[in-house]
């Protein structure tokens, strides 16, 4: 069943091309951030989804490799996707919402808590800049309810 594409259909494609990124990540409360960098091809399956597959050297780990997809859903009115790396057993699976200003888009998601007990909710925020650089960063909802972000990072085109 063919569906046209809408707004947010088109918002996606400001994500395809080939990306440079750096950050850095916050492995724990007693422990320096550690620093990023890798590469990124994002490229648009059809007029409705996008794939992203990243690499990322770690320190003591090789390479990881991860893929990230994401499309909308007219009839939820929500960005929906998945996340996977080859660092990691879990299946990341999203959804989200775009907000006013239709730049940041921000993935809710649940997954294994960073202290290896229960479950914890995550969010994964995409921002497009004016500049055409993207932002990226991943926060983790504490049990008091506060947000704490532990990943930063920014995207360049290649």
């Amino acid at each position: 069943m063919y569906e046209e594409p809408v707004k947010e259909h088109r918002w996606l494609r400001g994500l395809v091309g080939d990306w440079t990124f750096e950050g850095e990540c916050i492995m724990g409360p007693d422990q320096p951030p550690n620093r990023m960098s890798g590469t990124e091809t994002v490229r648009a399956l059809g007029e409705r989804w996008v794939i992203c597959e990243s690499t990322t050297p770690m320190a003591d780990m090789g390479t990881a490799t991860n893929m990230l997809s994401i499309g909308y859903d007219p009839a939820k009115g929500r960005f929906i996707g998945t996340f996977m790396s080859s660092a990691m057993n879990a299946l990341w699976v999203y959804e989200g919402t775009l907000d006013a200003g239709g730049t940041v888009l921000t993935l809710d998601t649940e997954g294994p808590s960073m202290t290896g007990e229960g479950r914890a909710r995550y969010q994964d925020i995409i921002e497009l800049t004016a500049s055409g650089e993207r932002r990226f960063s991943s926060r983790i909802e504490l049990p008091d309810g506060q947000w704490v972000t532990f990943m930063t990072s920014t995207y360049a085109k290649a």
